[in-house]
């Protein structure tokens, strides 16, 4: 009754009624220019203002509602916000819900005014009626800020154990917000939201679950916690098995899936307890099954269900035959006519192609198809997709669909998809011919968004090839013919392969097709061909230069064309372009001064040997091993030189600069001096550190200066997908962790991990954690074991590990002793810290003794 009479007297005394909010609505929406709403708006809140000013204000609420709709539209309403704070503290609730509704949206926690709503906050939080603490909790969780949730975190705390649902699933996200805040507020979160799984309401359980997975992506402890407790993953199980089963639930039914939000959830948590917890995934598997098979895909929320199941199978230590299910709902998605399931599908394939590759090989057609969708974004994943299935069975075929892709493709994705063509020619070519026309044919299509690489590749292989020099350079004399312009790699490669070998554009050998037509060809011809492209404006300097210097060999291949070149070079002295400018005069000066030595000077260039190559012929001499341990045992002072030589060899592939420094002759060889050098192999390292064993001890029955030779393995290496394929299903024997580096904050920890069925392997799980106050990026582990053993590395989680220790980084690493001799190895770790590259390096010598038995 005192509101009614306030609001009277108001009336009776003569002051203007506010406009209502959808008076307001319809003015803004009816103006027909923006100076129309401005004049609009400004009218407005100039009388909101001058209400503001009142100190009783009875309109206030409908004020704010304004004011809220004015901020929508993104004019300034900043000055609403001390009003906001009133009506939080008024009694009245229609005055709270949009007191705090203007709060959520006018404050946030980098303005010192939402500081004053915290007392308002606290008394709301132990309120007696639900819907006022439920304001409260939305409005926290919106606007919290560490100081805040520091003074507010335990009556959160004490609402996830009320009674009420209504306020318990509000609590809960209200907590998920508050940990992003201040992650130290984990620990005191924990014993609150376990019982949350107990929970029948679906509301709290979807609540809680939301809270544990923000605590296990946030603390590894958390997670630890979790995983500790072995009710924690059958609950689940039994939770989402009761709504796969259950009957139609008209409250919780989505298109005919009971409760799909919860399923997704629960079955994202899954794959946070499971992943690398073998015991764990063998309890999930049947219940992932289930969901793959009885969940309905026509409709996209059957589709969301099937795709959260799968990236959970491929995350976990799953059976080898679930992990194939999962791959053909991917196969599935493929044919769907929604754009976007296919792209979803394209992305999850690329991800989990290593882990399986056999099997996504059996949808090699389906993803060639997706290389002809109109849709930008799924070409770009197929085109990707296809070069990671590409081997040495598929690669004709593959090749021939990804040069049609290359035809039709658009400008970005020109240069990429020259480029991998060319590293998959290389890597998988049948023969050289074959590597030689495709790698043609890919500068052909693409023209000018070839990169650079590729025309130094391909000039590497013609020069290597000596059977197929005549071939190549009738093969690409053949090809300049059209609009060179758009493509200057080909004549790039052509002019180099015309400066070398044209002297055998003529001639007829058993490498050329019988099925083409031969034609013989002119020297003049040639030389008028490079005159023309010299004299062109649309080629470019490398081009021109690639021209000059085939010309003046040209004087060698054909000597009767010389005194046609001479001038033809002699012209391009003063070019403006000083590259070109001294090629000419340098040329032109051997014509006058040096004609003598011409002909030596350009004769045919020897085989480019590739950097493979180089690199295979520095592993052979270093895997010589033989005459090192023969001539050791022997006592022969000349082999400690050689066992120097071969670290060095082992440095240079791993590019380390740390010399090698040469002993004297005269000196007497010593074991433990020649074990240094094989052992330097990441660079200048004690290996006999004063707490370790000496190498007798270490390794029994592994002689070090022959069989026990360290073999290189980078962190990229591809993976046989079906390597002990299923091992996470097998029994495994528990193995004590081990500390395998610790500094300046980054740690890293090997857990093992060994299948009774094969008894040669174990499986090493590397967890690396940053403690320090920055993240660490780029970060690149490298290891090496001695050669009697097997060393396979899986693609790292990341590349980044967070600070703090609010993450972590994992990779696996498969190490397999044909011999059961002691295992040790050599780390070398990359990484950036606060905008420094960083370099470590160490070596593991307390492996389990017991890890082999």
């Amino acid at each position: 009754m005192d509101l009614q009479s306030t609001i009277l007297s108001k009336l009776t005394s003569g002051m203007p009624t506010p406009m209502r909010l959808r008076d307001l609505i319809r003015q803004i929406r009816a103006a027909r220019t923006a100076a129309d709403e401005r004049a609009v708006i400004q009218k407005e809140c100039a009388y909101i203002r001058s209400t503001f000013r009142e100190e009783d204000n009875v309109w206030r609420c409908r004020n704010v509602a304004k004011l809220l709709y004015i901020h929508m539209l993104g004019y300034p309403s900043h000055f609403g916000q001390l009003e906001c704070l009133k009506l939080i503290a008024s009694p009245r609730f229609t005055d709270k819900r949009i007191g705090y509704l203007g709060a959520m949206l006018l404050l946030d926690e980098r303005q010192d005014v939402h500081l004053l709503i915290t007392n308002s906050l606290k008394n709301d939080l132990n309120s007696q009626t639900q819907f006022v603490v439920g304001l409260a909790l939305c409005a926290l969780g919106a606007i919290c800020s560490p100081e805040m949730s520091r003074d507010l975190g335990g009556e959160v705390e004490r609402l996830m154990k009320s009674s009420n649902t209504y306020i318990k699933k509000k609590a809960a996200l209200c907590a998920a917000r508050i940990i992003r805040k201040v992650p130290e507020f984990i620990e005191m979160f924990l014993p609150a939201v376990r019982t949350l799984l107990t929970e029948k309401n679906h509301a709290v359980l979807i609540t809680g679950i939301t809270l544990m997975i923000e605590m296990s992506e946030r603390s590894p402890d958390a997670l630890s916690y979790f995983k500790k407790h072995n009710e924690m993953v059958p609950n689940l199980v039994r939770i989402l098995k009761n709504l796969i089963m259950a009957g139609y639930s008209p409250e919780h039914d989505v298109s005919g899936v009971s409760d799909p939000f919860l399923q997704i959830k629960i079955l994202r948590l899954l794959r946070l307890l499971g992943r690398n917890d073998a015991e764990a995934s063998e309890a999930m598997n049947d219940i992932l099954a289930q969901v793959a098979t009885n969940t309905e895909g026509s409709k996209n929320v059957g589709n969301a269900i099937l795709y959260e199941t799968v990236i959970s199978i491929m995350d976990i230590k799953s059976e080898s035959g679930l992990r194939v299910l999962a791959i053909n709902i991917l196969g599935r998605f493929l044919l769907n006519m929604d754009k976007n399931i296919r792209y979803v599908a394209l992305t999850t394939l690329l991800k989990t192609v290593q882990a399986d590759y056999n099997t996504v090989q059996r949808h090699r057609n389906t993803i060639v198809e997706c290389l002809k969708d109109p849709d930008v974004s799924i070409r770009k994943k197929a085109m990707e997709l296809c070069f990671a299935l590409i081997n040495s069975t598929n690669i004709r075929s593959m090749t021939k669909e990804l040069i049609s892709f290359l035809e039709k493709a658009d400008p970005e994705f020109k240069s990429i998809c020259s480029s991998n063509l060319c590293i998959c020619a290389e890597k998988y070519a049948p023969g050289s011919k074959w590597h030689i026309d495709t790698m043609i044919k890919v500068l052909t299509t693409a023209g000018n968004y070839v990169r650079d690489d590729v025309v130094g590749n391909l000039i590497q292989l013609i020069s290597d090839t000596n059977e197929l020099h005549s071939y190549a350079v009738q093969q690409l004399w053949k090809h300049l013919k059209g609009d060179l312009e758009t493509k200057q790699p080909l004549v790039q490669v052509s002019m180099w392969a015309l400066g070398e070998y044209a002297d055998l554009l003529n001639d007829i050998s058993l490498e050329t097709n019988a099925e083409e037509s031969f034609e013989s060809f002119e020297e003049g011809t040639v030389v008028e061909f490079c005159e023309k492209i010299l004299n062109s404006n649309l080629m470019n300097i490398v081009t021109k230069e690639y021209t000059l210097t085939a010309l003046i060999k040209l004087t060698v291949r054909f000597p009767s064309q010389a005194s046609r070149i001479k001038p033809i070079i002699d012209s391009y002295g003063c070019h403006m372009n000083v590259e070109i400018q001294q090629r000419s005069v340098e040329f032109s000066t051997l014509f006058s001064k040096h004609d003598e030595l011409r002909p030596s000077l350009f004769d045919r260039m020897p085989p480019m040997k590739s950097s493979s190559e180089k690199k295979e012929k520095v592993q052979n001499e270093a895997l010589d091993i033989n005459e090192l341990n023969g001539d050791i045992d022997s006592g022969h002072v000349n082999e400690s030189h050689k066992a120097q030589e071969y670290s060095a060899a082992l440095l240079d592939l791993l590019g380390d600069p740390v010399p090698i420094t040469n002993h004297d002759r005269t000196e007497e060889p010593k074991l433990n001096n020649v074990n240094n050098n094989v052992l330097d192999l990441l660079g200048v390292i004690d290996v006999n550190p004063p707490n370790a064993v000496n190498n007798s001890q270490m390794l029994p029955n592994v002689d070090i200066n022959s069989s026990n030779l360290l073999s290189l393995v980078g962190s990229n290496v591809q993976t046989n997908s079906n390597f002990f394929d299923g091992l996470g299903s097998q029994k495994t024997k528990e193995i004590p962790s081990i500390t395998a580096f610790d500094k300046n904050g980054l740690k890293i920890v090997f857990d093992f991990e060994k299948a009774v069925d094969v008894p040669n392997t174990v499986t090493i799980t590397l967890t690396a954690t940053n403690a320090s106050d920055f993240h660490i990026n780029d970060f690149l582990f490298q290891a090496a074991v001695p050669k009697t053993f097997q060393l396979q590395m899986l693609t790292p989680s990341s590349t980044v590990i967070p600070a703090k220790n609010s993450g972590c980084l994992q990779q696996v690493l498969r190490v397999t002793n044909p011999n059961k001799s002691q295992l040790r190895m050599r780390i070398r770790l990359s990484y950036e810290y606060n905008g420094t590259q960083k370099l470590e390096q160490s070596e593991i010598n307390n492996f389990p003794p017991d890890i082999w038995q």
